[in-house]
């Protein structure tokens, strides 16, 4: 992984006036993207199709620098139906361009798109054009643009029983699929084991920055009084979470399966995933318990975890996984709480050269979800 120095010096050297032509380079900057580049990169191939005009949405920065781009195609661009919008995700900036070099969240995203989705049947967005630069470390992801197709997942929607049903269809299928793969090791993936401490060392105020989200969220009153005592407890175990990923059985996993990354189809109401950026090889489990503790609503993941986690259990099963004991997933499940939390609490208090990530009011609401589920399964006694 790059650090954070050799980051910021290929930033400050890059060329953010340059205007790009070809695909085979990653742009710099929206601005920077011009008829030519869009019309190589996303002509796919359709005789004589040509852009003679663009213009750019607003912002929307979050980890990634986002906007959707608006083509005017020429004639025989419209004939062969090529999109008139996309969406991509960018690191512009020089705090994304961070977060996502330092991380590999930019190269993983690119891998993703390129060699992973191709062999999943699971509802989730193609990549159209999908590059990392390792020289500049600039990244692109183009997309098709899914407004007014889907509606993304948002904290104030209240999650049924059926769509939470649906996202564990889809992280089976994902998972399922992908299960001790031979492409994980043709692709030389990180573990998450890997990817998690590789993020500790580019990134020392980590878990500082935890701890002082952890000490905030006790102040805001959402962290259960019982749970208050074992403060110190909580980072060791956090690192020791990350640890058991060398031990158990390796799939494809997402990592970053919090509710605002799913999509709910406007035509048959399918389950969807987004943002591939945090991808590793690693243990299911972690995805598992992420995903539905950020989706539901404390109440209802209190009265329908134990029948999701049984669904899971049995799709997996029926794509050809061995899964353990009923009591051994929830082991696992308890223990993989600990990164999952983190990647909260880091949202929370940003470390310094991390971007600010999504709305506190996003944040706190789904560290209230973590602890919640923590406390109610006693997540601290797994590591006993």
């Amino acid at each position: 992984m790059a650090e954070i120095e050799e980051i910021t010096q290929a930033f400050e050297a890059d060329d953010k006036e340059s205007k790009v032509y070809s695909a085979s380079v990653v742009p710099p900057t929206y601005d920077s993207i011009t008829d030519e580049w869009l019309t190589d990169a996303l002509g796919g191939g359709v005789a004589g199709a040509r852009v003679v005009g663009h213009s750019l949405d607003e912002r929307d920065d979050g980890s990634s620098n986002r906007r959707r781009i608006f083509m005017d195609w020429n004639d025989a661009g419209k004939a062969g139906g090529l999109p008139p919008t996309v969406f991509c995700k960018m690191s512009e900036n020089l705090a994304n361009r961070i977060t996502l070099a330092a991380s590999g969240a930019a190269e993983g995203e690119a891998i993703f798109y390129n060699h992973i989705r191709p062999l999943l049947d699971i509802e989730s967005f193609t990549g159209i054009y999908a590059k990392f630069d390792p020289e500049t470390f600039r990244s692109l992801i183009v997309m098709p643009d899914m407004v007014n197709k889907v509606t993304f997942g948002h904290h104030s929607i209240e999650v049924t029983k059926e769509m939470a049903e649906g996202q564990v269809r889809t992280l089976a299928g994902l998972h399922g699929t992908m299960y001790e793969h031979p492409i994980l090791k043709d692709l030389k993936l990180r573990s998450w084991a890997e990817w998690w401490k590789d993020m500790m060392d580019v990134t020392p105020m980590f878990g500082p920055s935890c701890m002082k989200a952890w000490d905030e969220s006790a102040e805001l009153g959402i962290i259960p009084s019982g749970m208050l005592k074992h403060r110190e407890e909580i980072w060791p175990l956090t690192m020791a979470s990350a640890a058991r990923h060398h031990e158990l059985p390796h799939t494809y996993t997402h990592n970053d399966v919090h509710f605002k990354n799913w999509y709910i189809t406007n035509e048959g109401q399918r389950m969807g995933l987004s943002d591939w950026q945090c991808c590793t090889k690693g243990h299911w489990s972690r995805d598992l318990m992420y995903a539905l503790t950020t989706a539901m609503t404390i109440d209802n993941r209190r009265a329908w975890m134990e029948d999701l986690v049984k669904l899971y259990v049995e799709e997996m099963k029926a794509r050809g996984v061995a899964m353990p004991s009923l009591e051994d997933v929830w082991k696992n499940l308890r223990q993989q709480s600990m990164t999952a939390l983190a990647f909260w609490t880091i949202t929370l208090v940003p470390a310094p050269s991390m971007p600010d990530m999504q709305p506190r009011d996003i944040t706190v609401e789904f560290l209230k979800r973590f602890y919640a589920w923590m406390d109610d399964y006693d997540a601290l006694a797994a590591f006993k």
